[in-house]
This record gives C-alpha cells, structure tokens and sequence, in this order.
C-alpha cells in the first residue's frame, strides 16, 4: 500500500495510483529547482489505464472480498473496471471544472472515494451470468454517476446524528436524480436514523434500488430494531426492483421490523438476504409479508439458519417467482426433508440461469429430487452444488439429467460429494456433452485413479471454452494427473489446473509439467502444489478390493477408454 503523499491516493480495495504532476519533467537529468504549483487534475491516460488495470485485479482475484462475495471473471472485471472509471472521471472532472484554481487535490479525492465505493458495490452483486452479461449490453445504458448515491466506502464506523446530516445533504438538494441509495458498512444509531428516515421519506418516490446491508452493526438489538423500523417506515410504498437487507443479524424480529417496507413491495426483481439469522420463523414471516414475488429474478439466502422447516417457507416463495433467473440458497442447514421441498419448488422457475445450493444437507433423496428438477431448467449456465452429500447415487442421477437438459452449462461445481470411480462413467457421459463448459470443479472427492482417468478423457475433445479445472484432493496419483495435464494442454484460453492435495510423486510432477510444455498452454497454468504428497497412498476405505496395478498397467488402459456420448 502507498504511503500518502500530496500526490498520490489509496483505495481501500488495494488500489494505489499515483497521479502525475503536470509541469514536471520525467527525466532527471533535465530538472531545475524552481517555483512552481503542481497540479494534480487531470491524471495522465496512462495512469488511468493503470487504474482500470488494478481495478480489473481487484474484482478478479481472490481476497477478503471476493471470500464474501463473488469473483468476476478477467472480463466482466476489465468491462466493470472500465466503466467504474469512464464515470468516476466524468464526475471528478465536472467537480475540478467548478473550482479551477485549485490545485486538484478534491478532484484525485472524489475520483478515489467514488471509485472504490463502486468496485465494492459490483463485487456485493456478484458476476452475471452470460444471459444476462448479454442482457446488460442491449438492454441498461449506463446510468450517470449521480444517480447513484453510496455511502459504503472506506472503513465501517458509526454514524451518529451530526454527521448523517452531512454525509445524506446531498439527497435534500431539491431536483436531485439519486435513483440508487447504498447505506451499507455504516452503522446508524437511533438519532442518526432520526435524521436519515425524513430524508429517505422525501426521496422514496424516485428510488429504484436500495442497499441498507450492513447498516446495524455493533448496535444494542433494542436501538438495531427501531433503526429498522424508522427505515422500513419511511421507505414504505417506494417502488423498488432491488432491495439488499443482508449482513443484518435480522433473525424473526429484524424480519418484521421491515414489515413496512417489505409489505409495500410489490415489483422487486432482486431481493438479498445474506447472513441474516434467517431461521424457520424468519423465513415464515418473510414469505408472507413480501406480498408478491411474480416479477423477482435473483433471490439470494446465502448463509443463514433456514433449516428444513425454513426452506419449506422458502420453497412456497420459489413456487410464486415464475420469472426467477438466479436463485442462491447455500450455506443454510437445509437437510434431506428442506432439499426436496425446494428442489420440488424450483420445478416451477423455468427460466432459471444461475443456481446455487452448495454446503447444505441434502443427502442422496435431495439429490434425486434436484435431478427431476434440473430437467425442467432448459436455461440453465451455471450450477453449484458442493458439499451435499450426493454420493454416487445421487450424482449419478443429476449428471444423467444434465446430460439431457444443459448441455449449455458453463460453470458446474459439484466438490466434496463423495464422488468415487463407480460414478464416474456417467459423470463422464455428461460432461462429455457439455461443450460450452468454462469452469469445472469436482474437488475433495474420491476419484482415485480410475475415475480421474475416465473423467479426463471425456475433457480430452472439444471443450474449446474450458478455462478452469479443479480435481484437487481426489486421492489420485501419477496416471490421474498426467491424464487431466493431457486433456487441458491443448485447449486454448485455458488459465487454471489445479491438482493439488494429490498423491502425486516427483517423477509424476516433473511428467506434468512436460506434458504442459509440450502442449499450446505454458507451465503457468499449473496451479500450487504445496499440499500435494508424493508419498503419499490413496485410502482404500470401503471400496472393494482391486487387483493392485503398476503405472504401466494403468497406461496400458488409457488407449482403450473412450466416452461415448449418447444421440
């Protein structure tokens, strides 16, 4: 991180940019000490190139961010990044303009504040998937930048009474065009509230989107409640198409504490309810005070404590939201009872893209139900189903309705479900169909040898769009990884094998590596090896016994597999 200087600013995604003064010469040589006033408006195009480059990092590259929320792809993030800027410079610029004898300073301040509130909020709503990134560039010009009014950048702190007057003064500005308000990551208290609720009251009939996540934090339950309250009541009868209330700690009471505003909504499109103590009483009552989910696209319940009895409650909102694009319910409890519920619901969101079960407790009955369902889902780009204890059965089931109904799946996740080679031929047959797949996971599964053989071999043709393969802790050795190096050496615009947390030995690594350099990718997208053990020897458990094999005896098998994919 840069240290802060007159002529540099930091943005707290990890940005550092420093702008050029405009009268200095770049050679030293050259330089004369003389007087002179540095100005640091407007930045150079290549600094802002160099903006739109660490954005493009940021938004695509693991950190504390992209944990809680999603990464973008390199593309998506570039196109973000871009236009993050284009509007953030349009902004600063028209700012300088209005008090030209300064020196900039402002102006580099405004750029950056605004800049790394936007990065933030695109990372909050996460990658598009490809219909609606298709979606996005016919159909939502770019709105100007003060339409938008967010107050979420830098470090979360308190907000109390005097400093929510200034910090909202914009939105009391008579003919103001905000659209999109975010409160997130700040925390208002109940005077503070007080001062907010008037405000939002006098607005709401413009508002389209509204962001109040994160907005109680550290807050006694009693003053987070009526915090709630005074904001639910003033924003009673917007017409919203999305509403985030996520990172809330909302639980039953928090739910009804917006039973205003969530009464009155009866256009939501989008509707977050992240990591809010969402639990069976919660869900009851959020289903019923949301008076109609008919037009909703994305509902997302990531990280709560729905169990089975919740997701009964979620289930009867799913069968209402017939238009549903994205639906994201992971990390909630829900066992064998809730996951039929809800894969039976999701029977009825035909136009469904993008769906994300993962680290729940479905069980194999859950995973039967979900491949009934998956059949229905003609549309769908991107699934997750991770750690649901799916086992062979039910993997065998989802992958042989995959085959049939998503052969235009792009991102298929499906890590630690106890996947072993038994399975494998089907999965096989499966993603031998899926020539649009982009990014595969099946990591901390069973694969061993024989299912890493048979499961490479299906990627080994075609599979052109392929960027990304994790089979990483699998229990598979030599013969497993050089048969994923060979299905992916060749594929073009590939960027990731991750093979990690293996049984691969030196002389199997050092075959890897040629088999890569051999190939149209470099080395460089073999992914890290520090958990992989050489010595290491795959757990038997209860499989049945097998003859033991040589390497060779495993090669001489590889000329004969085939995955046939039916008509």
């Amino acid at each position: 991180m840069c240290h802060s200087k007159a002529n540099t600013f930091v943005l707290p995604l990890g940005c550092c940019v420093k702008l050029q003064a405009a009268h200095m010469d770049s050679t030293a040589q050259d330089f004369q000490p003389r007087t002179f006033s540095i100005k640091l408006w407007p930045p150079s195009e290549t600094t802002r190139l160099m903006l739109v480059e660490r954005m493009t990092n940021n938004l695509s590259t693991e950190s504390i961010f992209s944990r809680k929320y999603d990464l973008l792809s390199k593309e998506e993030a570039h196109e973000n990044a871009k236009r993050i800027e284009e509007m953030c410079f349009a902004s600063a610029d028209e700012h300088f303009k209005k008090e030209p004898d300064g020196d900039g300073s402002s102006a580099v301040q405004l750029y950056a504040k605004e800049t790394s509130k936007m990065m933030l909020e695109v990372l909050k709503k996460g990658p598009r998937t490809t219909a609606e990134q298709e979606a996005h560039v016919v159909d939502a010009p770019i709105e100007p930048a003060d339409t938008v009014f967010d107050i979420s950048g830098g470090k979360r702190a308190f907000i109390e009474a005097d400093e929510a007057k200034e910090l909202l003064s914009p939105l009391t500005k008579p003919g103001n065009s905000y659209k999109r308000i975010c409160f997130s990551n700040r925390s208002f208290g109940i005077d503070a509230a007080n001062v907010a609720g008037p405000i939002l009251e006098s607005i709401k009939g413009q508002l389209t989107e509204v962001d109040i996540s994160d907005f109680v934090a550290g807050r006694p339950e009693d003053e987070a409640l009526d915090v709630m309250r005074i904001f639910s009541k003033a924003l009673e009868g917007s017409i919203l198409r999305y509403l985030n209330i996520s990172d809330n700690a909302l639980g039953e009471k928090g739910v009804r504490a917006f039973t205003e505003l969530l009464k009155s909504q009866e256009n939501l499109e989008e509707l977050y309810v992240m990591n809010d103590g969402i639990s069976e009483e919660a869900a009851k009552a959020l289903s019923k005070l949301i008076p109609s989910t008919e037009k909703l696209k994305v509902l997302h319940f990531h990280n709560n404590m729905t169990g089975d009895e919740g997701a009964m409650s979620i289930a009867e909102m799913v069968k209402l939201s017939p238009n549903l694009e994205s639906f994201r319910c992971s990390a909630t409890r829900i066992g064998s009872d809730g996951g039929v519920a809800l894969a039976e619901a999701l029977g009825a969101c035909t136009r469904l893209k993008k769906l994300d079960l993962r680290d729940n407790l479905f069980g194999v009955d859950a995973g039967i139900s979900l491949s009934k369902t998956l059949q229905k889902l003609p549309d769908l780009v991107e699934l997750y189903i991770s750690d649901l204890n799916l086992e062979n059965k039910g993997t065998i089931a989802i992958a042989n309705a995959l085959k049939q109904s998503a052969p235009q799946l792009e991102v298929l996740e499906m890590t630690g479900n106890e996947i072993n080679a038994k399975a494998a031929p089907d999965l096989a047959k499966c993603l031998a169909a899926m020539q649009s797949l982009k990014k595969l996971t099946l990591a901390e599964n069973e694969l061993k040898d024989d299912g890493a053989v048979i499961i490479a071999k299906s990627l080994e043709d075609g599979h052109a769009y392929l960027k990304e393969l994790d089979v990483s802790t699998n229990m598979f050795q030599r013969v497993g990884a050089r048969c994923f190096a060979w299905a992916v050496a060749n594929k073009p615009g590939f960027v990731q094998l991750n093979i990690n947390g293996n049984f691969i030995s030196d002389e199997g690594i050092d075959e890897v590596k040629d088999i890569l350099k051999a190939g149209k990718n470099s080395l460089d997208v073999l992914g890290s090896l520090d958990e992989n053990d050489p010595e290491g020897e795959p757990d038997d458990g209860d499989d049945e016994e097998e003859e033991e094999e040589d390497d060779d005896g495993l090669d001489s098998k590889l000329q004969n597999v085939k995955v046939e994919q039916d008509d």
